[in-house]
């Protein structure tokens, strides 16, 4: 997998995503803060966002569906797929979730000459989409108040074609780098490592 970046690919699904307005950063005059509205009713629901990434492309895409499901990760398994329509093999890194490894996707898989790469139980940090869903998050939904969900999905898209055109751009990596620290030192709590104090 590692001598041919170019058919390797990352997917995951990034939720729950609510129609809440979260904090973030953003401009605001001296002295008077860009306060958050208060949400005493959220009646949208929620969505997830399924997320496939080319690691040899560096390219990001994906679509919000109301629940995670077989019949969705199996539809973006196939996009995957036809982003490399010849009969070679593909490498997807995924995690182990029920709904990633039926046995539909696992026959699809086989017949299409897909090989899924599963991250162990409670580490998927391992896969390398982790560090994209910082970015996203930080720029579409941080110090933002969509009015519902057709809106958040049409602001995640025109990041997606932003970040794609702009994928080595100083903010994007470096809130991918940002996520990949935060990422490790959850890491860390969950194996129970003891935090390093400062001397």
């Amino acid at each position: 997998m590692g001598r041919d970046p170019n058919r390797c690919f990352a997917f995951d699904q990034f939720g729950p995503l609510s129609i809440r307005p979260p904090h973030g950063v953003g401009w605001a005059p001296q002295s008077h803060p860009d306060r958050l509205p208060a949400t005493y009713h959220r009646r949208h629901g929620i969505r997830y966002f399924h997320g496939c990434y080319s690691l040899g492309d560096d390219q990001l895409w994906g679509v919000t569906r109301t629940r995670k499901s077989a019949t969705n990760a199996l539809a973006a398994l196939q996009s995957i797929r036809a982003a490399r329509p010849d009969t070679a093999p593909v490498y997807i890194i995924l995690d182990n979730l029920s709904a990633n490894t039926t046995p539909k996707i696992r026959r699809w898989a086989a017949r299409h000459n897909v090989e899924l790469c599963l991250t162990p139980t409670y580490e998927s940090w391992a896969n390398p989409i982790e560090a994209q869903f910082g970015p996203l998050r930080s720029f579409t939904m941080a110090n933002a108040n969509h009015p519902n969900h057709p809106a958040l999905a049409h602001r995640l898209q025109n990041y997606l074609r932003w970040r794609n055109t702009h994928a080595r751009h100083p903010t994007v990596l470096q809130a991918q780098r940002r996520e990949r620290a935060r990422i490790r030192s959850e890491r860390q709590q969950r194996w129970g490592r003891p935090r390093t104090e400062a001397a």
